[in-house]
């Protein structure tokens, strides 16, 4: 009913609709359309009642909430389902739990505040209350287990459509899962999978991005190494609308992927890399050294060729990558 109301609110935004019209499109009391409008304001619509004319909607709150999401979502299927928490400890978690349950392909979890965010390595992830786009998508694909580490790649080239949009926002993916503004970190991507028998049970991709992050609320230790979107695009920049972006390139790319494979994605995440032509230093557990990297091969391995000459690929895991001094 709630929806069905704020629908009708959305369309006749800025003009009142009376409470009678209302009761009446609905087939509920007035008395139950008050409760509903009051429960709105309660989400942070802001709503006026005027005398003999009725309510108007006037401004949606600046929150990820499932009725604006969907809203403006051209989806098919991705995001069609979302799980909306005002706060939780991990939007990765809580997708497990539910993909662990059997939810639907494409389902979301979305939070306005994570605090206990994570990324690869567990490392974590600074995600304040209101001020970024913390997401995890839940999918069900038919490949093979060993292609699920190239969704991190598909994730990170839908993230790169929904930001280098914005006038003065070129960012750059880094291998294998961050997106990186003037060598700064902006997006974490972590793709975690369940998996048996040569079959994926699911894979749930979480993503992590810095849209409008004060400086000033950055840890000390972070402030060196992070930036977000409204540090590049000098304005704020609205959180539904990078969200709306990513979920339909998601969705884009990934049925790309069931057509074609992942060639087209490793094609078009060449061309945003900011890895590929870069002298890099790989530490692995066993091992560190330099060299330049070239490609990524059909797997999305890293190809470096080393200082002697030889050629290395070299597997996420726990590898860093980090630019050679």
């Amino acid at each position: 009913m709630r929806k069905q109301i704020l629908d009708i609110l959305r369309s006749r935004m800025p003009q009142a609709v009376s409470g009678e019209e209302l009761s009446r499109q609905l087939g509920v009391s007035r008395t139950a359309i008050w409760k509903h409008i009051q429960a709105l304001k309660n989400e942070g619509y802001i709503i006026d009642s005027v005398v003999k004319r009725g309510y108007i909607l006037r401004q949606i709150p600046d929150k990820l909430l499932p009725d604006e999401v969907e809203a403006k979502l051209q989806t098919k299927w991705l995001g069609r389902t979302i799980v909306y928490k005002d706060s939780l400890r991990s939007t990765n978690e809580l997708a497990k739990q539910l993909a662990g349950e059997h939810c639907v392909n494409g389902m979301t979890v979305v939070a306005e505040e994570q605090v206990s965010g994570h990324g690869r390595l567990q490392r974590g992830w600074f995600s304040p209350y209101g001020h970024g786009c913390w997401v995890s998508v839940v999918l069900t694909p038919p490949f093979l287990p060993q292609e699920a580490a190239k969704c991190t790649l598909m994730a990170a080239v839908a993230v790169i459509q929904a930001i280098n949009k914005y006038q003065g926002v070129h960012a750059v993916i880094k291998w294998p899962n961050d997106v990186l503004l003037n060598g700064k970190k902006m997006v974490g991507i972590l793709t975690e999978m369940s998996a048996e028998f040569g079959k994926i049970n699911y894979i749930v991709v979480g993503t992590g991005i810095n849209v409008n992050v004060p400086k000033e609320m950055v840890p000390p230790e972070l402030r060196a190494t992070a930036v977000s979107l409204q540090d590049a695009a000098k304005e704020k920049v609205s959180r539904l609308q990078v969200l709306i972006d990513y979920l339909q390139n998601l969705e884009t790319l990934y049925e790309i992927v069931l057509q074609e494979g992942f060639k087209p994605v490793f094609d078009l995440w060449r061309q945003y890399s900011g890895t590929l032509g870069q002298r890099v230093k790989v530490i692995a557990p066993d091992a560190v050294y330099c060299g330049l990297a070239e490609d990524i091969d059909n797997d999305g391995l890293l190809i470096v060729r080393k200082d002697d000459g030889s050629l290395e690929k070299v597997i996420a895991g726990d590898v860093s990558i980090r630019p050679a001094e």
